[in-house]
């Protein structure tokens, strides 16, 4: 059994570690290959539609092709009423956060990030998944008044990117929310290549909108450099971002994933100050970010203690690791969410670029380590 346990815990460790680096380098990525001063490349609708015309191809291969997996029934009524809203949300947070690179530095992204637990809570509260809390209520406060200190102390502030970057994060909120309402409800599970096989395509559809209006007609007057290994890799990273985050939803807990989340920011604000020489970072950009951690933190602290809340605690702590390990073994191939489980509201939210997935069950042994690790 110990031997059992240390495996797992090793393997959470490079899970996460996979998943920060693709994670950090997808952000500098799109960041070197947007920015007009390096790869000058400044079309983000472009490059979010290439990202996802290659996930929905590399999807269609796996299912349609190889049979990797199985595609799950869905009706038109689902597929109108739940794919096509989580879609265009999808489709304009990664829009409106592309364009925010072309004009606000890496590491006030990541400041303005922070905001996430702010935005998806106003966004719960009104589609009624969430009550308002005062003890939520009083973290958001603080996030907020972090974050606009941070943006006050920012050098090169530009409230352009700046609305383009918070405008997504809302996308992005409601995207989370929608999610829980809509698919839930249809009692509707699917697996990170199915995810990608009906969410891709439709944002691909939804971005060709405004990428005919607003990047097509700059595309025919300019000259435009287009380096297949350079889309072909970013594409890439994208996509593998999207199986990292699964394998560490599958293998990790809320406090785990939650952690993570914060250790990723902390390291690409400090990277992006090396990669991009002109992002400089100002000692209120940190007192700012700092204050805004702090609510980020409590918020999590609340939420983790929602989830333990939420656990059953009839069966003792072996029994439920082996349950677990035995359903780690079953389910190895096949990514089966438990939708009567926790709540996506409570359990572990990954918010990320390019990520789709729907939110899946937790595994107690990642939680039970981290646990004990800790201790």
């Amino acid at each position: 059994m110990a031997k059992m346990i240390n495996k797992t815990l090793v393997l959470t460790y490079i899970y996460l570690l996979i998943y920060i680096i693709l994670s950090s380098g997808v952000i500098l990525y799109n960041k070197w290959v947007l920015s007009p001063k390096y790869f000058n490349f400044p079309l983000p609708i472009t490059l979010t539609m290439i990202h996802m015309g290659f996930s929905g191809f590399v999807a269609f291969l796996l299912i349609r092709v190889f049979k990797v997996v199985a595609p799950v029934k869905m009706t038109f009524e689902i597929y109108a009423t739940c794919v096509v809203p989580i879609s265009a949300f999808f489709a304009s947070s990664l829009w409106f956060g592309n364009t925010a690179y072309l004009h606000i530095s890496v590491a006030f992204i990541q400041m303005l990030k922070a905001l996430m637990p702010v935005a998806t809570f106003i966004m719960a509260v009104i589609c009624g998944t969430d009550k308002p809390r005062c003890d939520v209520f009083s973290n958001m406060l603080l996030v907020s008044v972090g974050v606009v200190i941070s943006s006050y102390g920012e050098i090169h502030f530009n409230i352009v990117g700046t609305v383009y970057q918070v405008t997504g994060i809302f996308a992005e909120a409601l995207r989370l929310v929608l999610t829980q309402v809509l698919l839930q409800k249809k009692g509707l599970t699917l697996n990170p290549i199915n995810s990608l096989y009906y969410i891709a395509p439709c944002s691909f559809v939804f971005l060709a909108f405004p990428w005919y209006v607003l990047e097509k007609p700059t595309m025919e007057v300019s000259q435009i450099q287009f380096n297949f290994w350079i889309f072909f890799s970013n594409a890439l990273c994208a996509l593998a971002l999207n199986f990292s985050i699964f394998l560490v939803i599958g293998r990790t807990g809320a406090v785990t994933i939650r952690v993570a989340g914060v250790l990723k920011d902390w390291i690409l604000i400090a990277l992006s100050t090396v990669i991009f020489p002109e992002s400089t970072i100002t000692g209120l950009n940190i007192i700012g970010y700092a204050i805004a951690l702090c609510g980020v933190v409590m918020y999590n602290y609340i939420k983790v203690k929602d989830v333990k809340a939420s656990q059953p605690t009839a069966d003792s702590l072996p029994d439920r690791i082996n349950k677990e390990w035995k359903m780690e073994k079953k389910s190895s191939d096949k990514f089966n969410p438990d939708v009567g489980g926790e709540s996506p509201r409570v359990g572990a939210e990954i918010n990320d670029e390019e990520a789709p997935l729907i939110t899946s069950r937790l595994s107690h042994i990642g939680r039970t380590q981290l646990g004990n690790h800790a201790a």
